[in-house]
């Protein structure tokens, strides 16, 4: 009898993933892999996308919740023959619940190199109190 290790991190990612798939929030296709950082006054997104062009990719940032979409073409040629096609093609949809309110009017979106990288600032209530 073979023993394997359990890993909780992957079963947490798996159920992730069904959720996602029941609720339509990521599209069949291929999914880039993303990292969501948070600073005191912003979150930062970096996903890979090599490949796409900013046209390419839509975001939307709506109730608490920053969706990134987009779609890989795939490449046309008509006289080439592929031996092997790893690269996933299609459209994506990412969707990340943000923790706490942001600013969606200071979101600055940046496609360098393959790699997108949005900065969404935090929104802080700057009411001023007067004391009296």
């Amino acid at each position: 009898m073979a023993f394997t290790r359990w890993d909780p991190l992957q079963d947490l990612l798996a159920l992730h993933e069904r959720i996602n798939r029941l609720s339509g929030a990521d599209e069949t296709g291929w999914m880039p892999p993303v990292d969501l950082r948070e600073t005191p006054d912003r979150y930062l997104v970096t996903a890979e996308v090599a490949g796409l062009e900013q046209d390419d990719i839509h975001i939307l940032i709506q109730d608490g919740k920053l969706t990134l979409r987009g779609e890989r073409r795939p490449r046309e040629a008509q006289s080439e023959r592929f031996e092997r096609v790893e690269r996933g093609h299609g459209r994506f949809a990412r969707a990340f619940v943000l923790p706490l309110p942001v600013d969606p009017t200071g979101v600055v979106a940046d496609l360098r190199d393959g790699v997108l990288t949005v900065t969404i600032p935090k929104a802080f209530d700057r009411r001023r109190i007067d004391v009296e």
